[in-house]
């Protein structure tokens, strides 16, 4: 985009800028047409009719630019509360709804660190943004779904036609639903008025006792996790469930499959793609993507695999 073309958006994305360089309060800036911001959208409308116009969608990476990734913030970033609350504000402006997290602020609480949104979860939301294709019109299955970040950002981002979250955990589970429901998202079978919002469902899984039959009632299109390679036992369960995946859609395209984690210990890696290896699982490296939109550690090696089933 070439904000000198359009004074209007010129104006709005100077108006970010400031804003955000001084750490002004959210309500301050341009959301919309009668927000507290002095700007004036004219005939174009506010700023969540802009960026849910298609033909229009690279205002969101020019507001990034001048915010969250302007050069001074890159060297001296703003707070992690501050610029996680900026991006939440952000991030619902092209679906008119609130995105908001509930997470344990423990790493490990109630048994389990499913509670919380771990780094991976932010970089696989980071690709999604960046690569709607993959998700638009299709039905996406997450497996460990955790707070739930990922899948509320593709389904206010993506445009998903279903968003199947899972978990095995019965915390986690509550706390998935809840998140559902506090932005604005309908569960299951309920009947919303919004017929752009997608079909979501939060449901068990347990990829050691789920069946071919259960497994098959989901029909994704798109298969996703993130940050799930953290013990040997979890891989030897992830790959077993992804070959069931492919079982149940033999005569079927099978789907596509990302999986997103941190680097952490490079045998847990290679002993994931070993296994994938046995059970005839191909893969390849997913290339890093260019946005960094999420507040995560720098020093951090993340990396996602595209698998074949």
């Amino acid at each position: 985009m070439a904000p000198e073309e359009n004074p209007g958006t010129e104006l709005l994305l100077q108006s970010f800028e400031r804003r955000f360089l001084a750490a002004r309060a959210l309500r301050s800036f341009p959301w919309q047409v009668g927000g507290g911001a002095c700007w004036s959208p004219g005939a174009d409308g506010s700023l969540e009719a802009k960026l849910r116009d298609s033909s229009d969608s690279e205002l969101l990476q020019d507001i990034l630019q001048k915010t969250v990734k302007h050069p001074v913030c890159v060297k001296h970033p703003p707070s992690v509360k501050y610029a996680r609350c900026f991006l939440s504000e952000l991030i619902k402006k092209p679906s008119g709804d609130s995105v908001t997290l509930s997470e344990s602020t423990a790493i490990i609480s109630h048994g389990t660190t499913g509670l919380v949104t771990w780094d991976a979860a932010l970089y696989l939301a980071e690709w999604a943004i960046e690569n709607p294709a993959a998700f638009t019109h299709r039905t996406v299955l997450e497996l460990g779904s955790g707070a739930g970040l990922t899948g509320l950002a593709i389904c206010k981002m993506c445009r998903p036609r279903a968003y199947i979250f899972s978990d095995c955990h019965s915390r986690v589970l509550e706390q998935l639903r809840g998140n559902v429901l506090l932005n604005g998202l309908s569960l299951e079978a309920e009947i919303t008025a919004n017929l752009d919002s997608p079909r979501v469902t939060v449901a068990q899984l347990d990829w050691d006792v789920a069946t071919v039959h259960q497994l098959s009632a989901f029909q994704p299109d798109v298969v996703i996790a993130a940050d799930v390679l953290y013990c040997p036992e979890a891989i030897v369960s992830l790959v077993g469930v992804l070959r069931r995946l492919a079982a149940c859609r033999e005569h079927q395209r099978a789907p596509e499959v990302y999986v997103a984690f941190t680097v952490r210990n490079p045998e847990t890696c290679q002993l994931f793609t070993t296994e994938l290896g046995r059970a005839g699982i191909r893969w390849e490296v997913e290339p890093r993507h260019d946005q960094k939109l999420f507040p995560y550690e720098e020093h951090l090696e993340m990396a996602m695999l595209n698998l074949t089933l």
